[in-house]
């Protein structure tokens, strides 16, 4: 990915904290906290959290999703859309709840989510799907909440760890992006995965979609213009 549009989709968190009115200093202590906490050999008594288990989870996605098509699951997709779009050799990412359009169908390499996700998330945890959790100033208690119920499962899914700030943070990085479809989109490329490799479905910017977990649809319209922006900057050329 250029270095201008990868600098440009991190930078513009600045833009949308200050549109919604939102704290850098509650993203970075939230970021920081989750950072603390996984620093650890087995953080939650589970192992294959520590530091050195994520780089390998990290590494192990990296390969996965770079040697094939891979097709972004967003909040607006419906399932038969899913199994229209899969292609032979093709692997799946899923925003968040958008898990949920893929059940039955096909199981998702990874969920990019800040938490919002409810039972889809959590059967995507049980079921073995690669979990890039992000933490922001506004889901600390949700995270440490999560984490702790995903422990206590006979095989804790595998972790990788994004936040949205400019701060150096062990074992975490911010890929860019700013809602949890978008972002997984600046994830794929910041882990060397060509734009042309890359398939969206079920983003939509005019309309809520079946499995977004916003309570609030004017200002979920408003996230979904930012997302729109971002999938633009990020993805050009893209309808």
């Amino acid at each position: 990915m250029n270095d201008d549009v990868r600098a440009r989709l991190v930078s513009i968190q600045h833009d949308v904290r200050a549109f919604f009115g939102w704290s850098y200093e509650d993203d970075v202590r939230s970021a920081a906290q989750l950072a603390r906490t996984m620093d650890d050999d087995a953080p939650f008594s589970t192992p294959s959290w520590s530091p050195r288990a994520r780089r390998v989870s990290l590494d192990a996605l990296k390969r996965i999703v770079g040697s094939s098509v891979v097709l972004v699951v967003g909040a607006a997709a419906e399932p038969q859309a899913v199994r229209a779009a899969l292609e032979e050799g093709a692997c799946v990412v899923a925003a968040d709840g958008a898990a949920g359009a893929c059940e039955g169908i096909v199981q998702p390499t990874a969920v990019v989510t800040d938490l919002d996700g409810a039972e889809h998330l959590e059967r995507a945890a049980q079921n073995g799907s690669t979990l890039v959790v992000h933490a922001h100033g506004d889901n600390m208690e949700r995270w440490q909440a999560c984490l702790a119920r995903w422990s206590r499962l006979p095989h804790p899914p595998a972790m990788v760890l994004t936040h949205q700030t400019d701060e150096t943070l062990p074992g975490m990085h911010n890929p860019g992006g700013f809602t949890d479809g978008d972002r997984a989109v600046c994830c794929l490329l910041s882990w060397g995965v060509r734009p042309e490799r890359i398939r969206c479905i079920g983003f939509d910017a005019h309309r809520l979609g079946r499995w977004s977990g916003e309570t609030d649809p004017a200002r979920k319209l408003e996230k979904l213009g930012w997302m729109d922006t971002i999938l633009r900057m990020a993805l050009p050329g893209r309808e």
